[in-house]
């Protein structure tokens, strides 16, 4: 299946499926949807729904599952150096925890480059795998796939922050998951007759199809996404986006058992950097609430500010009529 055509499709289940729940739940606690707030989910759609995932499929069709996933692992960095730069990431580098978020951003920066970049001694297929990934059909253009590839891990860095800056004007997960699915849907609709131009693509010519369509549909793009916002509103972008990395040791260990895809040394020693890199960054997360908290105690507000001057001029006046 043509992969924009896919990536249409999925959006517009992930939407359908998802809607009902929110016309239903969020009745009375759905915000008013303004023309502003429609364009900035049409921008925020834009980013992370059309053009990051057309940009990853299209990119699997020139390098490999492995090396793709262990690009998206460099959104965590990106996302991470986006949010200390706009403020929405607090680091206390005075802090070991503070210290830890830097560190295990760096090395699962590390560890993807890694698993892209060096293979090392490779572990042979297994030759009962379901399927096999012939080698006519992957690498055939590596320097296109990776351009791809990078360009749709800066796109999805900036819809998670994108997303961490809407969530607050529009607190309402269930409907913001469905307009960012519905539009999503169009906008890739639109781009997909541009560039395909058989009505035949659009067919689904086997069962295996229209489950892969239903099942990232309804869990990648409807439960997965509706789960990200809220986690999004609770930790911050660079907690979600920490996550990526799991991703590439999972795709790893089913690319080699289920489309036999062999597995190197590289991708191996990638994955350790990458998850202990997670885990570093988990921890020196685990006080940023109170952190915050105590940055905002220790400085005072505009209101307390004011009071204080109001105080120290009432008390000179009082001094002044005494003397």
């Amino acid at each position: 299946m043509n992969p924009h055509v896919f990536v249409t499709y999925r959006q517009a289940v992930g939407g359908i499926v998802i809607f009902p729940f929110a016309y239903v739940l969020e009745r009375e606690a759905r915000p008013k949807l303004t023309m502003t707030m429609f364009l900035e989910l049409f921008i925020l759609s834009l980013t992370g729904i059309s053009l990051a995932p057309n940009m990853y499929f299209a990119s699997l069709k020139y390098t490999s599952p492995s090396f793709v996933a262990s690009m998206v692992n460099t959104i965590s960095s990106l996302t991470f150096v986006i949010a200390v730069a706009l403020r929405l990431e607090a680091v206390d580098i005075k802090n070991p925890r503070g210290v830890a978020k830097i560190i295990g951003s760096i090395l699962s920066l590390i560890g993807a480059l890694t698993m892209a970049l060096y293979k090392g001694h490779a572990i042979k297929s297994l030759q009962g795998a379901p399927f096999h990934i012939r080698d006519k059909s992957v690498h055939n253009n590596w320097i296109k796939g990776s351009i791809l590839a990078v360009a749709s891990c800066i796109s999805w860095s900036l819809w998670y922050i994108m997303q961490a800056i809407i969530v607050k004007k529009y607190p309402a997960q269930l409907s913001l998951s469905a307009w960012i699915n519905l539009i999503g849907a169009a906008q890739s609709a639109v781009f997909t007759v541009l560039v395909q131009h058989k009505p035949r693509a659009w067919l689904t010519t086997s069962s295996i199809e229209l489950c892969c369509i239903f099942y990232a549909g309804v869990i990648c793009c409807g439960l997965i996404i509706f789960v990200q916002i809220w986690a999004l509103e609770q930790k911050g972008p660079v907690f979600v986006s920490m996550f990526n990395p799991l991703g590439t040791v999972l795709v790893a260990i089913l690319a080699y058992f289920v489309l036999g895809e062999q597995l190197h040394i590289g991708s191996i020693l990638g994955g350790v950097l990458v998850i202990i890199g997670l885990y570093l960054l988990l921890w020196g997360k685990e006080n940023d609430q109170d952190y915050k908290k105590s940055q905002q105690q220790s400085s005072p507000t505009h209101i307390e500010q004011k009071e204080c001057r109001t105080h120290s001029i009432e008390t000179s006046s009082a001094e002044h009529e005494l003397s």
